[in-house]
């Protein structure tokens, strides 16, 4: 009886840590709750609903891998729970795994096909995938069991903002709001549809009402003060930073982009300050060294430069205007095989970029390799054909590899669009000599060797005619 009592105790012991846990839980103490939940769980591993709930708190801190294995360890205790399995696919998704995502969505509705989250949540999945059709079939799915679901709505605008289609976008973000006024940050995606779609008036409301509702939001602030800088509202910008810093002191970001302002207004000294201040909070932000191999190019440090290039790009940045910039500067400082890095990348990222291609067309030039050069350039021209500049250096690379007429072509197209260009003027007429040198070693080669030598003895000094 006395072990009996004993144990009956450990297990009211381990509920009454579980509700103390979900307590702390709904008052957004997070580590509290996980420490009551590991307590709870080590006296009664075999509770799924326990396994359950951690995960939920893991996922709330940001820590998908480890709440994936709490939930199958639940899923273990109970194999066919409809809530953990879409979870446990959520995370999936979260960690990129696609493949075992879809699955486990396939597997709810084979368990339950009027399951409607299981349709909801495979919106992002495919979305992500870039599977935008298979998403969209997903939305209508999910609104034959409930058309009055806020989140299909979220989710597949944001299908469609990663299109390109922010009206539509912004359609669906609104039908959110109005069945869920409460969604999270719901004013702000929608502020920055209108930002992607230059209704510069409309974001920079919807910016507003977003932190009229939620003020500390440093998410919401850090992009509202990028939105001002787009829009060249300076000083509104860096009073959006100096907010954040705040609310969080040596907020990495924040002094990166106060930094970004300095070096717009001049005043390098402080830029440089506040960019080597945000690389000490925060080693591993993408800009700070981009920023500081500029400023050292433009007073000619070019191994400095190329220092702080090399540790920007171990930080992997995605911005292609970033990394054309940066390969353009490693071509500056000599280094073509990092230059070829960056613009590939960014060639990857966008297809159509013209810079890149065309960079990749002086990396080809530099090393030698003509022909590549040529079909680089030739890229950038059909995304962009009346750049001067490629027209321009697409001819030279004509003229070293021969082909004569093609670089004629480029050169009067060229001059067509600045034909007060010296140097352009002076390619041509270099075109147009060794267009004439042709001509003219053409014409002799007509010719046998004994005829020539007839006339060439016509014009022999004493030669009378």
């Amino acid at each position: 009886m006395i072990f009996d009592d004993m144990e009956f105790d450990s297990y009211s012991d381990a509920e009454h840590k579980a509700m103390k846990a979900f307590e702390l839980y709904e008052d957004g103490k997070i580590p509290q709750a996980l420490t009551e939940l590991e307590a709870a769980i080590e006296i009664n591993p075999a509770n799924g609903a326990w396994h359950f709930d951690r995960a939920l708190t893991l996922d709330t801190k940001g820590e998908f891998e480890e709440a994936i294995r709490e939930y199958e360890i639940a899923l273990q205790i109970n194999p066919e729970d409809l809530e953990i399995l879409n979870s446990l696919a959520v995370d999936y998704t979260r960690t990129g795994q696609y493949d075992r995502a879809i699955e486990t969505f396939e597997h709810i509705q084979q368990l339950d096909p009027e399951f409607e989250p299981c349709y909801c949540n495979r919106i992002i999945t495919y979305t992500e995938m870039g599977q935008y059709d298979l998403a969209e079939q997903m939305f209508y799915l999910a609104q034959q069991l409930n058309p009055d679901c806020a989140l299909c709505y979220y989710n597949i605008g944001n299908n469609l903002f990663v299109r390109g289609d922010y009206k539509k976008a912004i359609h669906c973000w609104k039908k959110t709001a109005k069945l869920e006024p409460t969604h999270p940050q719901i004013n702000y995606r929608i502020a920055q549809a209108y930002w992607a779609d230059g209704d510069y008036n409309r974001g920079h409301e919807y910016f507003l009402t977003e932190l009229r509702i939620n003020p500390g939001d440093i998410d919401v602030i850090l992009d509202f003060g990028l939105f001002l800088l787009d829009i060249g509202e300076v000083d509104a910008a860096k009073e959006k930073f100096n907010r954040i810093l705040e609310l969080m002191p040596g907020f990495a970001a924040a002094l990166f982009y106060l930094g970004e302002v300095a070096f717009y207004k001049g005043d390098y000294g402080q830029a440089l300050k506040l960019f080597n201040e945000a690389l000490r909070r925060d080693n591993r932000l993408t800009g700070p060294q981009y920023r500081l191999a500029e400023y050292a190019m433009m007073n000619g440090k070019s191994e400095e430069a190329r220092g702080h290039l090399v540790s920007e790009v171990k930080l992997a940045p995605e911005d292609t205007d970033i990394l054309v910039s940066m390969g353009s500067m490693f071509l500056g400082v000599g280094d073509t095989d990092y230059a070829t890095h960056c613009l590939l990348k960014a060639v990857d990222i966008d297809c159509a970029n013209a810079d890149a291609y065309y960079y990749l067309g002086l990396v080809g030039t530099m090393k030698g390799r003509l022909a590549d050069a040529a079909d680089f350039f030739g890229h950038a021209l059909d995304i962009r054909p009346t750049d001067v500049r490629v027209l321009r250096d697409s001819a030279v690379v004509y003229l070293g590899m021969g082909r004569l007429d093609e670089a004629a072509e480029r050169i009067k197209k060229a001059l067509a669009l600045a034909g007060d260009d010296p140097q352009l003027k002076a390619l041509d007429r270099r075109v147009r000599m060794v267009q004439a040198t042709d001509r003219i070693a053409d014409f002799l080669r007509r010719f046998q060797p004994r005829f020539i030598s007839r006339l060439i003895s016509r014009f022999l000094p004493g030669r009378r005619f």
